[in-house]
Order: structure tokens, then C-alpha cells, then sequence
């Protein structure tokens, strides 16, 4: 197996390394890193020195590298920082490693606004999904950094965040930090494109309102019928019984006005929230509600739940049925056959009738009940909440 040294650089063209880097440069025959990395590099490469450009497919990458015995990898910043070491360890196992870590992008920026940043809390969007940012907005973080891509910039972040009501946030920009030609740190301008790399700062400037369990008529409503919505105290008593905290990924079977998953969401943010709904109506519910309580992140998806390929969302660990349109005991078994160990349904039942047939459908499905609460709400008939695990 291979050894490697990576090294972190920064964007200036004059680099400065300390002795032992130098080192390590001088005697290196094999070298690597993106293009980038190579043009500011390669003034103070050996004149016979190899460069192996990273570039995709990164399989292709390592077997060249496979081919030699020792390879000097050049990286942005701190390479153990959502940086190149950490594919290295993940592509070699094993492999032997020393690193020489420069500052990352957000110490930098951090730096230039002279904000002492060890309670930051970071979040990388560098070819990654939303979910930890979306995590970071709900649970409210005082003190943001963000790295970006081509494709998830500052716009596109501001634009998500003013979608869903987050505009209590101040974002600083970072351009080309490092680099003392082109740097530039800037507040945000929803109207200028901006120079990768980049990467930003969110500071928030007041508090967003997060309540624990939202009224019913907060709600944008099916067809206005306060009805078809599950009551705030049934909905926090099913979620309970969810036991979310300990869980990664929901589902809410039969979701309607989104309640239950918009107030999983707020709860608890780390969570995976995918909601099915067989109405059309559900898809603008859901939008219209996600963005009045600032839930981004939940998938909601229209149609038959029966019919539907179930195998392309995160498998649950927490199901909540809220609505089965006669089908309840073929949604158990289909859950059953996907639901990760430990997990755990949870049912309103509003009738014998459906209490029965949550019953009868956990036996066939091999689950058993271990928890059933009778709750009254004003003048609404009883409800069952059925929990099987």
C-alpha cells in the first residue's frame, strides 16, 4: 500500500510552508491535486516531478495512485476539514498518512471579520443535500458557516432561506479567500453573482418563533375542514410515542395538511421526514404549511401509498399512519417489509372498527402493540393511539 502527505494550501500564489514541508516537497516524485492546485504549485515542484490530477471519477484517481509508493497530495485548506483526507481514509483504509493542515475557508473568513469563531456551527453544502442546513435554520444557530459549490451559492442559499421565513440571518460572503489579488468579503447582495470559491457566514439577528405543538387552526386546511387534521394534543402524544429523539427517519403515511410531519420537523430537525398523501390537495398543503412554519427538508410524495416504490426514500425507523382509505392491514405489511429494526408504527384510531383492523394488520405483519391511549378532546368522539413495534 501506498504512503501519502497532503498538504493544505491557501489561494495566494506565494505560499508559505515551514521547513519540514519544504521537505517533504523537494524529495516528493509523485504529486497531486485540481488544476487549481497545480497552478499555484508548480513553480515549487522538482523539475521531474509527476502530477496526477484529481479529477471525477475519483476511482480512477486511486488507481494511479495505487501504481506508485509514495504521493504528495496538494488541498485546499485543512484537508481534514470536509477536505481530500477524509476520501483518502475512506477510498484506502488504512492507508498511511501524514497531513499539514493550512487555514480552512471559514477560519479565514471568520478572521477577516474579526469574529472569534469556536462556536460556530458548520455546514457543508460542497455537493452534499440540504439536510444539515436545513437542520442549523430550524434549531435556530446563532452563528452559521457555510460551504458552497456551483450549484448551492449564496443566492440559492438566501433563496431557500426566504422561503421558508428565515430572514432573521445576516450573510457575509467570502470570495477567493487566501487569494490577495481577487479576495473579497462582502454582505450579501441578493443581486450579484459571486466568484467561486466562496463560502459565507450567517449571524442571526433575532429569534424566530418555534412553538411546541401548533394549534390545528394555524393550519392552511383541506378544503377548510378543521376536521381532517390531527388536534395538537393527539398529534404531540403520537409523536411521543414516536419516540423521536432516538430515530432518523419518519414517515408520515396519509399526511393531509402536513401537521404531524411539519411538527416532527420543528422538534426535531435531524430528522428525515418523508410524507405520502393520495390527494393532490396535499402537495400545496404541505408547500403552503412548510414554508408558514419554516420546515424545509420534508419530501412530500402524491399517490397511492400501495402503488408507490417505497424503496427510493430513507427506510423508516418511525412511521405515523394518519390516514389508510380502507387499505390499513396492505400499508402494515408493505411497512413491515421496509421498516428498520426497532422501529415502531404509530396509529390514531378514531373508531372500533379501524382499532381493529390496526390490530389484526400488526399480528399478520409479525408486530405486536405495546402501548394503546384512549384520549377525549371536547366534544370529538374518543381516539385510540395505537403504538406496535
Amino acid at each position: 500500500m501506498y504512503k501519502c502527505t497532503i498538504i493544505g494550501i491557501s489561494d495566494r500564489r506565494e505560499q508559505w510552508f515551514t521547513p519540514e514541508v519544504l521537505q517533504v516537497i523537494s524529495k516528493g516524485k509523485v504529486f497531486s491535486g485540481g488544476r487549481r492546485h497545480h497552478e499555484i504549485m508548480a513553480s515549487y515542484l522538482p523539475e521531474d516531478a509527476r502530477w496526477i490530477d484529481i479529477t471525477v471519477p475519483l476511482s480512477d484517481v486511486f488507481e494511479k495512485y495505487s501504481t506508485c509508493d509514495d504521493v504528495v497530495i496538494f488541498a485546499s485548506g485543512d484537508p481534514l476539514f470536509f477536505g481530500f483526507a477524509a476520501t483518502v481514509q475512506r477510498e484506502v483504509p488504512g492507508v498511511q498518512m501524514k497531513v499539514y493542515p493550512s487555514f480552512n475557508s471559514l477560519q479565514m473568513l471568520a478572521h477577516r471579520l474579526n469574529l472569534p469563531y469556536q462556536d460556530m456551527h458548520v455546514v457543508s453544502l460542497t455537493g452534499r443535500p440540504w439536510d444539515k442546513f436545513d437542520e442549523a435554520l430550524i434549531s435556530g444557530e446563532s452563528f452559521i458557516g457555510v460551504l458552497t459549490d456551483r450549484h448551492n451559492t449564496p443566492q440559492v442559499i438566501w433563496n431557500r432561506m426566504q422561503e421558508f421565513g428565515y430572514d432573521n440571518y445576516r450573510m457575509t460572503v467570502g470570495e477567493n479567500l487566501g487569494n490577495e489579488e481577487k479576495e473579497c468579503v462582502s454582505p450579501f447582495r441578493p443581486d450579484k453573482e459571486y466568484a467561486q470559491p466562496n463560502c459565507l457566514i450567517l449571524q442571526k439577528l433575532s429569534a424566530r418563533t418555534r412553538s411546541f405543538g401548533i394549534p390545528e387552526s394555524e393550519f392552511h386546511l383541506l378544503n377548510g375542514r378543521a376536521k381532517m387534521i390531527t388536534k395538537m394534543p393527539i398529534r404531540l402524544l403520537s409523536l411521543s410515542m414516536l419516540d423521536l429523539h432516538q430515530k432518523r427517519s419518519m414517515w408520515d403515511v396519509g399526511f393531509c395538511t402536513g401537521s404531524v410531519s411539519i411538527e416532527a420537523k420543528l422538534q426535531f430537525p435531524h430528522l428525515q421526514v418523508t410524507a405520502f398523501e393520495v390527494r393532490e390537495e396535499g402537495k400545496a398543503l404541505m408547500e403552503q404549511n412548510s414554508r408558514k412554519f419554516g420546515t424545509p427538508g420534508i419530501t412530500a410524495v402524491i399517490g397511492d401509498f400501495i402503488e408507490t416504490d417505497t424503496s427510493v426514500y430513507p427506510a423508516p425507523d418511525a412511521i405515523f399512519i394518519g390516514g389508510h382509505g380502507g387499505k390499513l392491514k396492505e400499508m402494515i405489511l408493505k411497512i413491515k417489509e421496509v421498516m428498520m429494526p426497532g422501529a415502531c408504527i404509530v396509529f390514531n384510531s378514531v373508531s372500533e372498527e379501524s382499532k381493529q383492523m390496526f390490530e389484526e394488520g400488526v399480528r399478520e405483519a409479525g408486530l405486536q402493540i405495546t402501548r394503546c391511549s384512549r384520549m377525549a378532546l371536547d366534544d370529538f368522539n374518543p381516539i385510540y393511539i395505537l403504538k406496535a413495534e
